[in-house]
């Protein structure tokens, strides 16, 4: 799953990074413990015709159909997201990316849990494959798509989020691609060789702690 992330890189750097016309809708405040039921930077078109921008979404999807009692996921599996009655309109017109430096995800270890961090071997800023929708209350909701664990990311958990290459990133956001097998053929998971991940301080177990210690390696 993913249900924790960080995101310090400035907002030069992933419009570099993401190589598409983009246009800026809010200031992106470095982050390093990111939890779920907050405002986190996505980069979406607002609509068919809109330009591409980078603004906020609230990290809980409920679309504006659901009724009162719905859920309200962070995240959709790529097994069901083209399928689900709850996704498929989202994964068909209202798909989304969410800019990260890396994600959290913990190991059970020694009958404790074992936060660990997990990154580009380069450092480079990774795009999340997400959706989102008009909650009922008009503001965008989004959730985080999440795939089998592929690499290094086995050794904690047993799924990770969808982290996108750089050559699918504009398919995936492009709303005239609709279809399901379209998208399979065009878009494409990053190569897990480029993964890498080490341990931190359980303090990111709270949500309420931040700062970049959070990401100082700690002693198995």
């Amino acid at each position: 799953m993913c249900g924790r992330f960080a995101l310090y890189s400035s907002y030069p750097r992933l419009s570099r990074a993401l190589l598409l016309p983009l246009e800026q809708g809010g200031e992106v405040t470095p982050r390093y413990n990111v939890a779920p039921g907050t405002w986190i930077t996505v980069v979406r078109h607002r609509g068919d015709e809109a330009p591409l921008v980078m603004d906020e979404a609230w990290w809980g999807y409920r679309p504006h159909w659901a009724k009162k009692a719905a859920p309200e996921p962070i995240n959709a599996t790529v097994e069901k997201v083209a399928t689900s009655r709850y996704f498929k309109g989202a994964f068909a017109h209202y798909r989304c990316l969410v800019p990260a430096d890396g994600w959290y995800e913990w190991r059970p270890l020694g009958g404790k849990k074992q936060p660990y961090f997990l990154c580009r071997e380069d450092r480079e800023p990774l795009w999340l494959a997400g959706i989102w929708s008009e909650r009922p209350d008009g503001r965008p909701g989004c959730a985080i798509l999440t795939e089998p664990a592929r690499g290094v990311a086995r050794e904690i958990h047993e799924r990770m989020p969808l982290a996108l290459d750089e050559q699918s990133l504009a398919p995936w956001l492009d709303p005239q691609l609709t279809e399901r097998e379209t998208l399979r053929q065009r878009v494409h998971h990053l190569p897990a060789g480029r993964l890498t991940h080490w341990p931190v301080s359980t303090r990111v177990s709270r949500p309420a702690n931040e700062g970049a210690e959070l990401l100082e390696p700690a002693p198995e």
